[in-house]
């Protein structure tokens, strides 16, 4: 039925577009005829109207991977830096989050791991909702950002990494076979503000899939057992990424998205000082506001990178300072 309902909707608004267009052909001929130019003036206004909606519908074309309807997992994880990456990688997250609720997408916690000082050490969300794979899968990747630091009494210009990896969350549909024999699991206690029962027992849980080194971990419940069964889930999602990764023959992006967090392997480059420029080192799409940007306005990187790895192309571009 979900599926259904999904192939309904895409076909009323392909039917709804196609009726509107032949509305406003109608009364431009009509105007035309009558000699009214405030009718052909308002049909033009529509047409316009129109070719942005059209536009929109071409992008949801381009979302017609398998998996590209599912929910998504995103995990962030700080790179060398200490307390600055550690605080780039909490913006990264709040900025996702942003994106999500301004598309009607919830955010569910999955684990996190608090920095010393601030930010994160690692956190993983669950964004729910319509097509939340498909748009955000190819925000995998190391994220480079360049500001003045906050942290640094010197206020020197320091550059952070972090990494960004996202992949579908997936029901009974999709088979993944796990042996146990591959799997190591570790138990340990959640990091967190405490409270009763909260940090008191083994609750929180790490899963490692040997042969791929895949490491999963979840900590949002009080539950050893729930934690346990929502590692496996994440670390099934984790494995079927990796499949359609190579059914789709992305060698390049894979080979970004798994690279070391640090310098030379960014997808994405953030400056703040001494001017400010966020530009995507894949497409050339670039802006010069951040600030929107980190509040989660991220959906003009999102539709260049998505068309270019449908289509199969990118954009050679050189690095910013």
């Amino acid at each position: 039925m979900k599926e259904k309902n999904r192939l309904e909707q895409s076909i009323n608004l392909c039917k709804s577009v196609d009726q509107e267009l032949k509305d406003h052909i109608e009364l431009i001929e009509l105007g035309e005829i009558e000699g009214d130019d405030d009718v052909i003036l308002e049909a033009e206004k529509a047409l316009l109207t129109l070719t942005g909606k059209t536009s929109e519908l071409e992008f949801q074309t381009l979302l017609s991977g398998e998996a590209d309807a599912n929910h998504a997992y995103v995990e962030i994880h700080s790179g060398a830096g200490g307390t600055e990456s550690q605080d780039w990688a909490n913006m990264l997250l709040r900025m996702y989050s942003r994106w999500a609720n301004a598309h009607e997408c919830s955010v569910d916690l999955i684990e996190l791991h608090n920095g010393e000082e601030a930010g994160i050490k690692s956190a993983t969300i669950e964004v729910k909702g319509e097509n939340a794979y498909g748009w955000l899968k190819t925000e995998s990747g190391v994220h480079r950002l360049v500001r003045i630091s906050p942290y640094d009494s010197n206020a020197r210009r320091h550059t952070s990494f972090a990494s960004v990896w996202v992949y579908p969350v997936i029901d009974d549909d999709f088979k993944v076979e796990v042996e146990e024999k591959d799997l190591r699991i570790d138990t340990y206690r959640s990091s967190g503000a405490g409270g009763q029962h909260v940090n008191t027992t083994d609750s929180a849980v790490r899963i490692t899939h040997i042969p791929t080194n895949i490491v999963v971990q979840c900590q949002n419940d009080r539950s050893q057992h729930k934690n346990r069964a929502t590692a496996m889930n994440m670390l099934k999602a984790r494995l079927y990424e990796a499949e359609l990764q190579r059914r789709e023959e992305e060698a390049n992006a894979t080979h970004n998205s798994k690279s070391d967090i640090g310098w030379g392997h960014q997808i994405r480059s953030y400056v703040l000082q001494p001017y400010q420029m966020v530009k995507d080192m894949r497409t050339g799409v670039e802006s010069a506001q951040p600030d929107k940007v980190l509040d989660g306005e991220i959906d003009d990187f999102l539709n260049a990178a998505l068309a270019a790895r449908v289509h199969g192309s990118t954009t050679e571009v050189e690095d910013i300072d």
